[in-house]
């Protein structure tokens, strides 16, 4: 074997271990601390795992978009207007199903009017969703009437995050069985559908797709939709953690969520990323944040280590992708 083939396996084992290997370090640092007893404790990992579900969840979409070459900024703003949605379509009296199908649905129309726009009209997705991320939000607002919106005490929707047997690992918040029914059926999708190699393809060299017959528009359109169906989902988690609609919460989670892609794997310049791995990197973030909040670190320390962790990230793939162009 060459030494470029040692390099090239070497790249794809680290790749798909990266994630794994982050979670380790970064649990192991943790366990060399004094917030050991706290932290590795079944009630803990159970916080852990309810905190990762709303980035998990939004990860899921986002990592299809990034596959695809895209980036979404708006994520955190769609998740505060479709939490404000369905906390506001439960006080009218709709039933706990049909809101959690509408506040999805939303979401995902949101994501169609994303995807349409840089489709259509060949725009760069970070501009149009930066425009979409301050209409979103104002938009939550308005519908807020620019205050938080109380869903009612007695809504089943508020078990889907309910805490039961707090001191336990198990039984598990619903919303966490969800995102993980979630994340397989997008990894079966992504690696077995034709759409999701569309989406690796696309991703890889665009010009390439659309000259191999892929329709790029098309696809785009579908890609951003789908993607806006998980973060209507993520909002109906966070209405249910929190019980309320809130039209200021969920800023900046946008970055947590590509964060959380790039930790796992993920180029940000398209073509390669894994269901797997945006997990372990919401997992990686959650673990960060309970962790931190454990030694009582202030929330500025927090996001600076988290700042430092994501650039090392983009930085570990620039390496790899230099390195592929090399070889």
């Amino acid at each position: 074997m060459s030494t470029a083939d040692k390099r090239l396996k070497l790249a794809g084992v680290l790749n798909v271990f990266g994630p794994f290997i982050g979670l380790a370090l970064v649990l192991g640092l943790f366990a060399l601390s004094s917030v050991r007893p706290y932290l590795f404790t079944g009630g803990n990992f159970k916080i852990i795992l309810t905190q990762t579900v709303i980035v998990a969840t939004g990860a899921l979409g986002m990592t299809m978009i990034i596959v695809s070459g895209g980036i979404d900024l708006s994520a955190g703003s769609a998740v505060a207007f479709t939490s404000v949605l369905g906390a506001t379509l439960l006080l009218k009296g709709f039933s706990t199903p049909i809101t959690i199908a509408l506040t999805v649905l939303i979401g995902g129309l949101i994501g169609l009017l994303n995807g349409s726009v840089i489709a259509a009209f060949r725009m760069m997705p970070f501009i149009v969703t930066l425009g979409t991320m301050s209409i979103v939000r104002g938009s939550a607002k308005w519908l807020a009437g620019n205050q938080t919106v109380n869903s009612p005490p007695d809504a089943s929707l508020n078990k889907l995050m309910a805490l039961t047997s707090p001191a336990h690992l198990f039984p598990l918040p619903t919303g966490v069985w969800i995102a993980i029914g979630l994340a397989i059926v997008v990894s079966f999708i992504m690696r077995r559908l034709v759409f999701g190699r569309y989406m690796f393809a696309v991703g890889a060299n665009e010009t390439t797709a659309r000259f191999s017959g892929i329709n790029i528009l098309r696809h785009k359109i579908m890609v951003y939709a789908f993607a806006g169906l998980f973060f209507g989902l993520a909002g109906v988690m966070q209405l249910s953690r929190l019980t309320q609609g809130d039209p200021t919460v969920a800023v900046g989670l946008e970055l947590d969520i590509i964060a959380a892609v790039v930790i796992g794997g993920a180029s940000l310049n398209g073509g390669s990323g894994s269901v797997l791995g945006s997990m372990i990197g919401a997992l990686i973030m959650a673990v960060l944040r309970n962790g931190s909040s454990q030694m009582g670190w202030a929330n500025y320390v927090q996001e600076i280590i988290i700042g430092v962790v994501i650039v090392l990230a983009v930085g570990i793939d620039l390496l790899r992708q230099r390195r592929a162009n090399y070889n």
